[in-house]
């Protein structure tokens, strides 16, 4: 935990695993940190990353939530759904669109610990090169990104089961399921 917490803060990027995949975790409101991450997955600027947020009130300090939404949020946080909401603009956050923002609360213990410690949006996105799978066994991460010195790597073994959170959007009139 003090290792991954360091490495946050002192800008860096850590592979972690979550309830769904291994996750390339950094401080949203590190700008070098979130460059990391977007030059390390070798993706494009226009490909927006999501947020994790340590509980709700977090996530109401970056992101409008309207009371029909809050209702189908709860009912699935923390857990393995990403909601699309509006962004609050006042909020300086990197990585991220403009008027929207993807943010979850995930359900792995590890993280929302680290997630409660370092107080702070963590931006986060499978680990892989873009467009390609994410990498669910530790050896193959190690492979890819182990010799990287910005990124430390949490091994928690091979994920089994392992496939991304679902994706839902709430910025519209009705709810939009982009990823199932």
């Amino acid at each position: 935990m003090k290792k991954a917490l360091l490495t946050l803060k002192n800008g860096g990027v850590v592979v972690c695993p979550t309830d769904t995949v291994y996750g390339f975790l950094a401080d949203a409101t590190n700008k070098k940190a979130v460059d990391t991450i977007f030059k390390i997955k070798k993706r494009l600027r226009s490909k927006p990353l999501s947020i994790f947020v340590k509980d709700f009130k977090m996530a109401e300090e970056i992101a409008f939530i309207s009371e029909n939404q809050k209702k189908i949020i709860k009912k699935h946080w923390p857990g393995k759904h990403t909601f699309i909401l509006k962004r609050k603009s006042d909020i300086n956050l990197y990585g991220v669109q403009k008027d929207t923002i993807a943010i979850r609360i995930p359900k792995y213990k590890f993280l929302n610990n680290l997630l409660k410690k370092i107080n702070t949006p963590l931006v986060q996105t499978s680990v892989n090169i873009s467009g390609e799978p994410p990498l669910t066994k530790i050896e193959d991460i190690v492979k890819e990104f182990g010799r990287n010195k910005n990124i430390f790597i949490i091994n928690a073994g091979s994920l089994k089961k392992a496939k991304p959170s679902k994706i839902i959007d709430l910025t519209g009139k009705n709810k939009k399921v982009l990823r199932k």
